[in-house]
């Protein structure tokens, strides 16, 4: 198998450019500071494994490569590695969490444990010396400690325990390396001995062994990390206030045959004060005891917690943790000390004798910063530094293979992605970069940042052009520039929008402060610049989630006065979220929408009417933002792609969208939130920016696997005929069939002894019927949209409007324009929530006086006879002979017709099952 024969290093070899999937992770950068970063080789390669997102990254450093491992669905929230460096136990937190033991050899994950905890995953785990077993600490409010044996196939632990909470979280956990069956977990208070032994074949579940910390005669501080010592007979706990907590434990240390009645002798024998500094990292190797601090020293103790020799610089931060090369350095002229085999001893000209270890060292800080640290020379060279702080900013170079990606800690750092080489950096102290944007012709680079201040940059050296502006009073969120570079056009969190021109001054170009307004009342979405289509000029949107798309006049603005030509209301109760120019495919001009209900929208670029709805991706969370790929050289013009992120997701689909499923594909990049995406300009990479996960990813663009799975999912209308409950041979569409041909011979009239015209055309007017014949139930406007998309679907090109729909167009229809997730309870116990009030029993209700006024005079009002139809027909009572259309909103005429079916309170379970008469889900 590929575990068995595999060898260190042979991750590299593998041709990873065969895949199958549309998007392949090709980069990570950044990494996860907060968790250990482990050296797997060292000498001719150094190979590193760290984390990143919901990917553990093994990184060639000098082969300038890496492999990626990937499983998990959530951000995994600890890590172990065996001894032999082979063996790598990774488990994250959330929905569905996992534990995955991985081949660092092979890459091959060797075990998944499902379920392990499932109420909140793990925030703790370690590895024996052995490799035999695992052991667990659960993220939940009720701690639970387990130990697995994860090389037998069995999904449940060997045994466990659940903690008090007086116990503090614990969060940090490692085995005896001379016993596994012992173990030592700490909390920030607590430290907690453990040991765990079988008994005819049953594993005891309840012998945790607890301690909590004995006062003492100074200041302790807070623990960071326990080991236990090399002696075998003491346990070792490191503290905020620089000093270690030595226990001493029961001695000979041998495996009982059956548990002892009280937990063995574990006591705290003395406290040794190391340094003024926090200890944050502690280990022991071979006959070592290792320290690593707040102020970056790395210092080695002997048995004895002696000092033996220390490692520092001024450029390290806080250590967050230390990885040791499983190689032997033999340096030349060094003598073994057979007391100290981790060191070797040096002789200088004075016969002085100094300790230099035989192995290099990898530090990580929490400041996202590596090092590798060669302990002959006492070098330490920096191998990374990353953001340590939020990246929402990303943007690609228009014509170079360069990505420029922006932190809240302001550090700009841009690279050639082609080669995966970092270029240059800067960094900024005020505030965090936000947004970024490169000019058409990539000489620029405009920043916006958390402080609302925006930077106008040189594009290579990240140098300012111009003083920044400070107009905005929030934190810029979007920033772009027009086609032909004349203006530069932000949104901030004040749902402001921002205009900026270039003009000339004293013979040069510089850039200016035009106007600004704000716009909307709610968060913009979207700023998108396009050209008018009679002519050149620059033309600007803006898309809120006050559901207005807003068109600005940049000829005829003028110094702080910003013109708006058009404001136009996009939808009725959906939220729009993103905006994007629709290739040219046909005739007319369109721009796209996404929204909230999982639909996409196109709308007429002049007449801004809604042209089509259509079905979207449906991957757990509509689409946040959406771009048209760029075209490579060698890709059929006619053929065009849709990029989009969702929550957590990146995605392609193909266009034009129909609602076909197939032709969508997507996959997790940020399980903690994708905040922004870019492309190459050539189309072939995307990137993804990942938030307060604090990295950024590269993904190659297979489109031929995206194509050929389309084509798998079927043509025509088969792929429409899966999404109906049954499929096309299923009760729901012969009922469809029924009523589509049921709306026929009514259309030619039921009793008429004529011959009958056999057609496969319904009209227009009939589709709402129908719709709501089969449990669609569109609003008025939605009615409208459906039926000018139909009859309007061949005007541009025929100047006809269309009359009649077929079946197949119908279903289409429906498919595109049905609720993507069907009807929903929470839906409507949110409009309680809204208009309701708390009855005495606590549940929010209704007034059945309020109920039927709103009825009539908010939103699509009905009339007193629209409404009394409707209410005695829901209630099964014969409708009235109707009278007279009432002026006002005056409730009573339903009211007295439904007053004995309707309770006088009503709720939202009432209001499904008694009068709408739907099932309630149980």
């Amino acid at each position: 198998s590929l575990v068995w024969a595999a060898t260190p290093g042979m991750l590299f070899w593998k041709n990873r450019d065969s895949s199958l999937h549309p998007l392949n992770l090709s980069w990570v950068f950044g990494y996860n500071s907060s968790l250990a970063v482990h050296s797997l080789m060292d000498g001719e390669d150094w190979v590193l494994l760290y984390i990143s997102s919901h990917i553990v990254v093994i990184h060639d450093i000098l082969g300038n490569k890496q492999y990626h491992l990937q499983g998990h669905t959530n951000v995994i929230s600890c890590l172990c590695v065996s001894e032999d460096k082979r063996w790598v136990a990774t488990a994250d937190r959330g929905p569905d969490a996992l534990i995955i033991v991985w081949d660092s050899y092979s890459g091959v994950p060797v075990r998944t444990i499902f379920e392990s905890h499932p109420e909140d995953g793990v925030c703790a785990i370690a590895i024996s010396q052995d490799a035999k077993y695992l052991v667990t600490i659960s993220a939940g409010t009720v701690q639970k400690v387990c130990v697995w044996r994860w090389t037998l196939p069995t999904e449940k632990p060997m045994c466990s325990t659940e903690l008090k909470p007086e116990f503090g979280r614990q969060d940090y956990v490692i085995f005896n390396p001379q016993n596994p069956h012992e173990f030592v977990s700490n909390s920030k208070t607590q430290v907690i001995f453990y040991l765990w032994v079988r008994q005819s074949q049953l594993w005891d579940e309840n012998t945790a062994w607890l301690l909590s910390p004995q006062t003492f005669k100074c200041l302790v501080g807070q623990f960071s990390q326990s080991v236990f010592h090399f002696n075998n007979t003491q346990a070792l706990t490191g503290t905020s206030a620089g000093k270690l907590v030595v226990w001493d434990m029961d001695n000979p240390r041998t495996l009982p045959e059956e548990l002892p009645a009280k937990p063995h002798g574990v006591t705290a024998t003395k406290v040794v004060s190391m340094q003024k500094e926090s200890l944050t990292v502690l280990k022991v190797l071979e006959s070592c005891v290792v320290t690593g601090d707040v102020k970056g020293q790395v210092k080695f103790y002997d048995g004895q917690l002696r000092l033996l020799t220390i490692y520092s610089h001024d450029k390290v931060g806080p250590i967050q943790s230390i990885s040791f090369s499983t190689i032997l350095r033999d340096p030349p002229g060094a003598s073994p000390d057979s007391s100290q085999p981790f060191l070797t001893s040096w002789s200088d000209s004075s016969n002085s004798v100094s300790l230099t270890l035989n192995r290099n060292f990898i530090l990580s800080t929490s400041d996202a910063t590596m090092f590798h640290v060669a302990t002959d020379s006492t070098n330490f060279e920096r191998i990374m530094k990353e953001a340590k702080k939020a990246v929402n900013a990303i943007a690609c170079h228009p014509q170079e293979p360069l990505v420029a990606a922006g932190s809240h800690c302001g550090l700009l750092k841009v690279w050639d992605y082609k080669e995966t080489q970092y270029l240059a950096s800067r960094i900024f102290t005020e505030a965090g970069i936000q947004c970024l944007s490169y000019d058409p012709k990539g000489y620029l680079l405009a920043a916006g940042f958390t402080d609302g201040s925006v930077y106008i940059l040189d594009a290579i050296s990240l140098q300012s052009i111009c003083d920044k502006f400070q107009f905005s009073q929030g934190p810029v969120t979007h920033i772009s520039f027009s086609h032909d570079s004349k203006y530069l056009a932000t949104a901030d969190e004040n749902h402001s929008v921002t205009v900026y021109k270039r003009v000339l001054q004293n013979g040069s170009r510089c850039w200016e402060h035009l106007a600004g307004l704000d716009s909307h009342y709610k968060p913009i979405r979207s700023i998108l610049f396009g050209v008018h289509s009679d002519s050149n000029e620059p033309r600007l949107l803006s898309l809120g989630e006050d559901r207005q798309l807003v068109e600005y006049d940049l000829n005829s603005s003028i110094k702080d006065h910003l013109v708006v030509t058009h404001r136009d209301r996009l939808e009725q109760a959906a939220v729009p979220l993103c905006l994007a120019w629709y290739p040219q495919l046909g005739t007319e001009s369109f721009f796209l929408t996404a929204n909230n209900c999982y639909k996409m929208k196109l709308y007429n670029t002049t007449t801004k009417m809604c042209r089509k709805t259509l079905l979207g991706p449906t991957y757990g969370s509509p689409l946040e933002k959406i771009q048209i790929l760029p075209r490579t050289s060698s890709a059929d013009p006619q053929q065009h792609y849709l990029v989009y992120i969702t929550k957590d997701k990146v995605g392609l689909q193909i266009l034009p969208v129909d609602g076909n499923p197939h032709k969508s594909s997507a996959f997790v990049c940020h399980p903690d939130g994708a905040s922004d995406f870019a492309t190459s300009h050539d189309g072939r990479y995307i990137f993804t920016a990942g938030g307060k996960e604090r990295t950024f990813m590269k993904w190659k663009v297979n489109l031929p696997a995206l194509d050929a799975a389309a084509f798998l999912g079927g043509e025509d209308l088969i792929p429409f005929y899966n999404l109906l409950d049954g499929g096309r041979e299923g009760k729901f569409f012969r009922e469809l069939e029924d009523y589509f041909y049921y709306v026929q011979l009514c259309s030619q009239g039921i009793d008429t002894m004529e011959n009958r015209q056999v057609s496969t055309h319904i009209p227009l007017e009939e589709i709402p019927s129908v719709m709501r014949a089969i449990g669609f139930y569109p609003s008025e406007e939605e009615i409208e949209e459906m039926i000018n998309e139909v009859k309007f679907s061949k005007y541009v090109d025929t100047g006809e409007q269309v009359t009649k729909i077929n079946l197949g167009d119908f279903l289409k229809l429906y498919i595109n324009h049905r609720p993507a997730l069907g009807l929903s309870m929470k839906t409507i116990q949110r409009a309680f929530q809204v208009l309701g009030y708390d009855n005495e029993k606590g549940d929010k209700v209704i007034d059945t006086g309020d109920f039927l006024s709103l009825l009539q005079c908010r939103g699509e009002q009905m009339t007193e006879d629209e409404l009394a139809e409707c209410l005695t027909t829901l209630l099964g009572r014969r409708p009235g002979e109707g009278g007279s259309e009432p002026d006002t909103c005056d409730p009573t005429g339903a009211a007295a017709l439904t007053e004995e079916e309707i309770p006088a309170e009503i709720t939202a379970e009432v209001f499904v099952a008694d009068i709408l008469g739907l099932p309630i889900a149980k």
